[in-house]
């Protein structure tokens, strides 16, 4: 019998990193993912990356055209989780909407470099890891 794909929650800066440094190891933890696995996102965080990827900073590095084609290809690859159980864990409150997709999303793992999530690794049974730690395990 087939396994399941594992089901992953990248943080923002992950996926900012995935469009703006394709070789860098946030960006081949993301590759990672989706080619192995089932990327979660919810709407909360779509919005949180639609917000990032539209500031002027990034003008020099990449087109807006381009950065919003990333978030339309993101929407057709990752499954959009519903998030019905808020959870409040974490010391940086804007980072428990990961642990929200994560747990509500039935989520294996949450790649991220935040040390506001990794310190609470694991997470009610979700693995809380680096991208180099996702990547080489």
């Amino acid at each position: 019998m087939p396994h399941e794909p594992e089901r992953i929650v990248a943080d923002t800066n992950l996926l900012v990193s995935r469009l703006l440094l394709p070789q860098s190891v946030p960006a081949r933890a993301v590759r990672k993912a989706v080619d192995e696995g089932q990327l979660l996102v919810c709407d909360a965080t779509l919005e949180e990356l639609a917000d990032v990827l539209s500031r002027p900073k990034f003008d020099p590095y990449i087109s807006l055209e381009d950065r919003q084609e990333f978030i339309r290809v993101l929407n057709r690859v990752a499954d959009r989780v519903i998030v019905t159980a808020p959870i409040k864990a974490c010391r940086d409150p804007k980072d428990d909407k990961f642990l929200e997709v994560a747990l509500n999303g039935e989520a294996d793992v949450i790649v991220t470099g935040d040390r506001d999530l990794l310190v609470l690794h694991p997470f009610r049974g979700v693995d809380i890891l680096s991208p180099r730690e996702y990547i080489e395990r």
